[in-house]
């Protein structure tokens, strides 16, 4: 008979959880040692976290075969690829606060981009503190917490390099000033793409990776754990990289969304005017849609950005190898949120669709299956327990999460019943067959979706006024109005 279990129930430390729902077999001598309590140091795994901004699941090892991702598929096929796991919140600084702080959204906490992590929830010790606490050296380059300030004192060495908006040629920054002084527009940086003949070490990410490489040829060397956090500020608009990474593609053959049209139904609280690339890019109209030139103009600008981060990644990877430190350094790469590239008729995140809160995630190293995929629906609030798990400490008390550590090494088990996430106030829950979204109105009657994924995956029809589907939308309301802790996994 099954019967569910709760968070704390469901994992207690790293063995004693993954033994009773997998078989203690499967975790390997890394995890018995640290299970019997004579953990130290030296046999704790180091911990490379990779963080990409606004990058959605648009690499090939999520079937998509037009993009060039071969560093992060190569990491994927050493690893274990979360085919469904989701953000909390679609905007940056709220995303990340989450995610390093274990804790979820509220109407209050993790609502916008300006978020402090340490503001919103003084009391929770975030990710890297927390390793920091337990005798590792944390290093923080490039974007992280979205402010560079943020939870400083969690890192042994922060360095926020410059990433915004990223131009290298100066005519590009000389269209943003020109537009500035002509239109009183503070906040125009200039063309939302740039491609230049330009090394990669000539962009802020380019150093990221170099900065990161030699932490690794130091660490490589040194006496304790490490937690090195590598955020790559690219594919973040605007779309600018070397021109190497913009000529690996064929502007003519790159697809349009398939669906550049407001769902059917869709409420006005689901769609936005795409704020961030009409406000602060030039040559993009205040309204309406985009022409077809322009729409191929962005997402080749948004390929080429990923390519060349794939590239910094992957000599990342490479120097962790070359540095023997590969076989004992568990490697995250997470981006903070999806992203719309047309679909809709949106640009950017901010919405609770699938192409805003669907975002790529890879684990990979010791006590992690290899070359394995999961379908199992994750969240970034599990990440921080996971990592606590596979690395062997204890997990604080304030967690909201759900280690994944029994999917890192039994992919194909049972899991969660749903996935929550929220923009503003619009609240969502995605089962394996529907999302849910759900905003409050004054006179009492709420605002809803619901989507279809088994029929139609693209969310291009709201069927929650359909009275054929009445019982589906209290149900899923009723799960979203009892929250996360009622939809952890079952185990015998």
């Amino acid at each position: 008979m099954e019967r569910p279990v709760n968070r704390r129930g469901f994992l207690k430390g790293t063995v004693a959880g993954v033994a009773s729902l997998a078989g203690a077999s499967l975790l390997g001598p890394l995890a018995e040692t640290l299970a019997a309590g004579q953990a130290d140091d030296k046999d704790r795994p180091n911990v490379l976290m990779i963080a990409v901004d606004d990058l959605r699941p648009q690499l090939g090892c999520y079937g998509h075969e037009q993009m060039i991702s071969p560093h992060i598929d190569a990491l994927a096929g050493r690893g274990v690829l979360f085919k469904r796991a989701y953000c909390q919140v679609p905007v940056c600084g709220a995303s990340r606060a989450s995610l390093l702080t274990g804790l979820r959204p509220t109407n209050r906490r993790f609502v916008t981009y300006k978020t402090w992590a340490r503001k919103d929830a003084p009391d929770a010790v975030s990710l890297p503190g927390w390793f920091r606490r337990q005798g590792y050296e944390t290093i923080s380059r490039g974007k992280i917490f979205h402010h560079k300030t943020d939870c400083k004192d969690a890192w042994s060495t922060l360095d926020r390099l410059r990433g915004f908006p990223g131009y290298v040629m100066a005519e590009s920054r000389q269209i943003g000033r020109a537009y500035r002084k002509k239109h009183g527009n503070s906040h125009k940086q200039g063309p939302a793409t740039e491609c230049a003949d330009r090394p990669a070490s000539d962009y802020p990410d380019g150093k990221v990776a170099e900065r990161c490489m030699t932490d690794l040829k130091r660490l490589a060397k040194a006496d304790k754990p490490f937690f090195l956090a590598a955020g790559f500020h690219k594919p973040h608009l605007p779309f600018a990289a070397p021109k190497k990474y913009w000529d690996l593609y064929d502007r003519s053959k790159i697809d349009l969304a398939d669906n550049p049209f407001a769902p059917k139904g869709a409420p006005r609280q689901a769609l936005h005017n795409w704020g961030e690339l009409r406000g602060y890019y030039t040559g993009i109209p205040a309204n309406g849609p985009l022409s077809d030139v322009q729409a191929r103009e962005l997402i080749h600008g948004y390929y080429a950005c990923v390519s060349f981060i794939d590239a910094q990644i992957g000599q990342l990877l490479a120097e962790l190898k070359r540095q023997g430190l590969a076989n004992n350094t568990l490697v995250v790469l997470w981006g903070d949120h999806g992203w719309n590239l047309g679909e809709h008729g949106l640009w950017c995140k901010h919405c609770n669709f699938e192409t805003s809160l669907h975002s790529p995630l890879i684990f990979a190293g010791p006590g992690v299956a290899e070359g394995k995929s999961t379908d199992a629906l994750v969240e970034y609030v599990d990440l921080y327990p996971t990592l606590c798990d596979l690395a062997g400490l204890r997990q604080p008390d304030h967690l909201e999460g759900l280690s994944m550590a029994p999917l890192a090494h039994k992919p194909d088990r049972p899991w969660k019943q749903a996935v929550f996430s929220r923009y503003h106030k619009g609240e969502s829950v995605k089962t394996d067959r529907y999302r849910y979204t759900r905003w409050p109105r004054q006179d009492g009657e709420p605002v809803h979706m619901l989507y279809d994924h088994k029929t139609d995956p693209a969310e291009n029809i709201n069927i929650a006024a359909d009275p054929t589907h009445a019982a589906t939308v209290t149900r899923m309301r009723e799960l979203l109005a009892a929250g996360y802790k009622t939809a952890v996994p079952k185990c015998d």
